[in-house]
C-alpha cells in the first residue's frame, strides 16, 4: 500500500443556495481526486440560527458539506478559485495522508 500527502477541504453552505452545483462544476473541471457531498440534518450557522429538518417544517436551508481532497497545491488553487468565483466564506482545510 502506498501513501501520499493530500489536503482535505470542506465547504459549508446551505441548501437553497446555488453553491452546490457551481462548486461541483469547478471541482469536476479541476479534476479533483475525490469529492463527497454530505447533507446535514441540523446545523447552527454564523448567525446562531438553528437550521433543522422536522416533520412540521421541511426546511430548504439545511446544511450541506462539500468535502474534497487532492494534492496540496491543487486544493490551494481550487480554494482560491471557489472564493473568487462564488464568494464562499466557510471553507476549512487540513493536511492528511491518503493510503492508496
Amino acid at each position: 500500500m502506498s501513501q501520499r500527502q493530500v489536503t482535505i477541504a470542506r465547504v459549508y453552505t446551505l441548501e437553497g443556495h446555488d453553491h452546490l452545483n457551481q462548486t461541483l462544476e469547478i471541482l469536476q473541471q479541476g479534476k479533483v481526486a475525490g469529492v463527497t457531498v454530505i447533507r446535514g440534518i441540523a446545523g447552527i450557522g454564523s448567525t446562531g440560527e438553528l437550521h433543522t429538518s422536522s416533520l412540521l417544517s421541511l426546511s430548504l436551508a439545511l446544511p450541506i458539506i462539500i468535502e474534497f481532497h487532492d494534492e496540496p497545491e491543487k486544493i490551494a488553487s481550487i480554494i482560491t478559485m471557489l472564493k473568487a468565483k462564488l464568494d464562499l466564506k466557510h471553507i476549512v482545510s487540513w493536511p492528511a495522508t491518503a493510503h492508496i
